[in-house]
């Protein structure tokens, strides 16, 4: 029975006693069952204080919690990146949405407990869950709305605890000694799924394991047009498209309903069993949008994302419609400065690059030395002015030229830094659509048959890239590039 505290007036739901597993999918469903009694509790409690509030009495349920503890040095295949803890100790995460994170928290569960060969602990956290995040895209009235401070009756979301602490390899020990198990509390979860929804206006239950970023129409355009060849044939293991007001189409001459006010980053969902599908996100220009994108989108753990768009070619042997597959990068986007330094190196990932560029093999048709006529490898340089060919420009072309770049955008490095630093793995591959430094603006009708055709055939090779990707192992995605001296054991 809900009983209030003797000491501070707190309603707080039954609680249960920890519980020790040693199957996945049974912790799995405890972590549900738990997450589903703090949830409704939250819920009815809302119901209940908007119908009549009562003075001094609050309402407050916590996160369930998933705790490791290891006594031992496991001896873990050393090709693994992850699936075990870095040494002795307890550790703990914080969970939300197990029915968003079922098939990921089995596979991270499942790994631990067959690397370390201990149970896993699930009870209750020390950490109150919001009731926004509670309600779970339920409308929340503002305060100025009701007739009561919200604050006084419920928990809300509460910026200085929801941060990138852990990924960014800075968060202490909690004061009993306890350690991170997984790379994001439940809030930051949670405070990333309410924004996805904002921005893309689509579910996040819609999202799939791979995600292109693109900076362009053209590719939306395009992506919807292969999406609903791949819906009529079925061999081909799509089962949905997915987009903006969560509009869904299952056949290939069904309308795709558009919301009348399209949201900031427009998003498709080409779906598969498994979330083995595709994902386009139409970021916009900016790396402000880049960092606001994956920042979110990191919380979902996907298997790789990739980006796809427009860049100015940088050398007089690139022609407009030329690819670039980017093996490094020169950052001078600003937005990540202080999570993640300019002095630390961004690393290509062989694994995605290979895939990137036998997509490029097989969709163009070349191979071999003469892959070098319409793509460069190297260094791609992200900028966060649009304009900086207006201003003396000697400057910013002298360390272009210094590093070597062959391309420039504003968006690439920000995706391939965020996803270096949530561990998510990354790679670029960009389209010429201008040269400015040899006089060939973004202007009208500057695009010939050429640049036209590759365009075209740029979104169907990211695609394909993709394909290619969701072939391998998760275990051999995942570089060991991406992983510091004391990681997570979850992905």
């Amino acid at each position: 029975m809900v009983s209030p505290s003797d000491s501070s007036r707190i309603l707080t739901p039954p609680t249960g006693a920890e519980r020790s597993f040693t199957d996945a999918d049974v912790a799995v469903a405890e972590l549900h069952d738990r997450y589903d009694i703090a949830t409704e509790f939250l819920r009815d409690a809302f119901e209940q204080v908007l119908a009549a509030p009562q003075d001094a009495l609050r309402h407050r349920a916590f996160y369930p919690a998933l705790r490791l503890s290891v006594e031992t040095h496991a001896m873990i295949d050393s090709r693994l990146s992850f699936g075990h803890a870095p040494g002795p100790g307890e550790y703990a995460a914080t969970i939300t949405r197990p029915d968003l994170f079922a098939n990921y928290l089995r596979q991270q569960i499942d790994l631990v407990l067959r690397n370390h060969g201990v149970p896993v602990t699930v009870g209750w956290s020390e950490t109150p869950m919001p009731l926004h995040f509670a309600l779970a895209g339920r409308p929340v009235p503002h305060e100025g709305a009701l007739s009561f401070p919200l604050r006084d009756y419920f928990d809300v979301p509460d910026l200085t605890t929801t941060n990138d602490d852990i990924v960014n390899g800075v968060a202490p020990p909690l004061p009993d000694g306890t350690m991170p198990l997984a790379p994001f509390t439940a809030p930051r979860v949670d405070y990333s799924l309410a924004r996805l929804a904002h921005y893309t206006a689509t579910d996040a239950a819609h999202f799939q394991n791979h995600v292109l970023f693109t900076n362009y129409q053209f590719y939306v355009e395009e992506f919807e047009a292969y999406a609903r060849r791949m819906l009529a044939d079925p061999s081909q293991g799509y089962t949905a498209l997915v987009g903006p007001g969560d509009a869904e189409i299952t056949g290939p001459e069904e309308e795709l309903l558009h919301p009348a006010k399209m949201p900031q980053m427009p998003t498709y969902h080409l779906k598969r069993e498994g979330e083995a599908g595709i994902s386009l996100v139409n970021i916009g220009v900016g790396p402000s949008n880049a960092k606001t994108a994956t920042d979110h989108i990191a919380v979902l753990r996907p298997h790789a994302w990739l980006m796809v768009g427009h860049c100015a070619g940088l050398r007089n042997t690139q022609r407009l419609g030329d690819y670039v597959l980017a093996h490094a990068y020169l950052r001078e986007d600003h937005v990540l400065d202080d999570d993640l330094p300019v002095w630390v190196p961004i690393p290509p990932l062989a694994e995605i690059q290979i895939a990137l560029q036998q997509a490029v093999e097989e969709i163009s048709s070349i191979d071999g030395f003469e892959l070098k006529r319409i793509m460069r490898t190297g260094t791609v340089a992200s900028v966060d002015n649009r304009n900086w060919e207006l201003r003396d420009n000697s400057g910013p072309v002298q360390r272009l030229s210094q590093s070597r770049a062959v391309a420039l955008d504003m968006e690439s490095a920000t995706i391939a830094a965020n996803g270096f630093r949530f561990r998510v793995p990354y790679g670029t591959l960009l389209c010429v659509s201008d040269k400015p430094l040899h006089g060939e603006l973004k202007l009208p009708g500057m695009a010939s048959d050429f640049y036209r055709t590759q365009v075209a055939r740029h979104l169907e090779i990211g695609i394909r890239a993709m394909e290619l990707i969701r072939e391998m192992p998760l275990e051999r995605i995942h570089s060991r590039k991406l992983r510091s001296f004391e990681e997570t054991a979850f992905l």
